[in-house]
């Protein structure tokens, strides 16, 4: 079964560090582009950080750039989000998205809050 399972949101303050990780299961990610979206309440979802397939090229919205490091474990079968120096602004559901011209995945999403 194909499936996407994130992990390593909750709640911290700002300033602080969280990993963010999305582990693939039933298919191998590497030939994949992997994403990390997020959604604050109320508003669009948007990008934060993708690479390419087989680790190729990063792309980080401007907001997250230099906080935030998108990478892959190929043997763990797993993309993580490594986010530091937090921002109340952070707060989202953040969910992880792989895809390829012949497939879409994506996991079930998983809340980050930044707050004091």
């Amino acid at each position: 079964q194909v499936q996407l399972v994130e992990s390593g949101g909750g709640l911290v303050q700002p300033g602080g560090s969280l990993r963010l990780s999305c582990a693939a299961t039933g298919f191998t990610s590497n030939d994949y582009d992997k994403t990390w979206y997020r959604q604050p309440r109320g508003k669009e979802r948007e990008l934060v950080a993708s690479i390419g397939r087989l680790g190729r090229g990063t792309i980080y919205a401007d907001s997250v750039k230099g906080r935030f490091t998108i990478s892959v474990d190929s043997a763990k079968n797993t993309v993580y989000l490594q986010m530091n120096s937090l921002k109340p602004e952070d707060t989202a559901v953040y969910y992880c998205n792989v895809r390829n011209p012949y497939a879409d995945y994506w996991g079930q999403g998983t809340q980050v809050t930044v707050s004091s």
